[in-house]
């Protein structure tokens, strides 16, 4: 059921306050069935993954069309009663005014925060130009105001993502990200505490988020104590998942064995969560 313009109102409103003191775990389901689970967990937020979302349709990482992402949205708003972060990845449009006009549709699906990334999806120069990217923040910065809707925006500076692991870069974009009006800071691949602490410096008083994608020898609570504020996933869940199922798949494909259902979910546990 779709939740009503009161309800989208208060989540946003619980989603603002949770990134105002203390550190919280953000997962990113790919589909509705991903979410309701993690909701029961206890879980407070909720954010997509693009890549998770492509893989569940047989695309890759970015190869969905803004319709489909708005309707995953839209799925996502409606599996639960949590706030939604939108990986909206680079706005999908290549001018702020484009950037602008698909923020505003992200904003009608419910979402409680919308990431911009400033990835230039070209290999040879593979981030943005700062001004160009400041200038897509800005108009996305611009389309939440005008819409009067309390929705936080995240600026992400995807250095560490692209192979420019350049931290002074990153700080610089992540500051400018800042004064374009970013609610909440990104970057993306940092995974060192002295990474880490200067990103959260960089910015401070605002938010940050970290990105754990795989082991860490961080904790949350590590992680808090270095001031960060909301720890995401990204595709790890759903990468986690792709490899029961593939570990299970190649076992009978390549040996005709069904070792690999070992520790599968019951059925009947999993109809009991979906009718909640």
């Amino acid at each position: 059921m779709l939740p009503t313009p009161a309800q989208i109102a208060a989540r946003r409103s619980a989603f603002r306050q949770l990134h105002a003191s203390g550190c919280f775990a953000i997962p990113n389901p790919w589909d509705a069935g991903s979410a309701r689970y993690l909701a029961q967990l206890g879980f407070k937020a909720l954010a997509s993954t693009s890549s998770g979302r492509a893989w569940s349709q047989g695309a890759p990482d970015g190869g969905l069309p803004l319709p489909a992402v708005l309707d995953y949205l839209r799925e996502l708003v409606a599996a639960t009663e949590l706030p939604v972060n939108a990986d909206f990845e680079g706005g999908f449009a290549d001018t702020p005014d484009g950037v602008a006009r698909n923020v505003r549709a992200a904003i009608d699906t419910g979402i409680a925060g919308v990431s911009i990334e400033d990835a230039s999806g070209d290999a040879t120069a593979p981030l943005l130009a700062l001004p160009t990217a400041v200038a897509r923040l800005r108009a996305a910065r611009a389309a939440i105001d005008a819409s009067g809707q309390d929705v936080m925006l995240i600026g992400r500076a995807e250095n560490f993502f692209v192979g420019r692991p350049d931290l002074d870069d990153t700080l610089r974009r992540l500051q400018a990200y800042a004064d374009a009006g970013a609610d909440c800071l990104y970057a993306p691949g940092i995974t060192t505490r002295e990474q880490i602490a200067a990103v959260v410096a960089a910015v401070a008083p605002k938010p940050v988020n970290v990105l754990v994608g795989g082991p860490s020898a961080l904790t949350m609570a590590e992680l808090a104590a270095l001031g960060v504020r909301r720890v995401s996933v990204g595709g790890a869940l759903a990468r986690a998942a792709w490899g029961g199922l593939q570990r299970a798949a190649r076992q009978l494909a390549e040996q005709g064995r069904f070792d690999g259902f070992e520790g599968a979910v019951p059925g009947r546990e999993l109809n009991q969560r979906m009718q909640s």
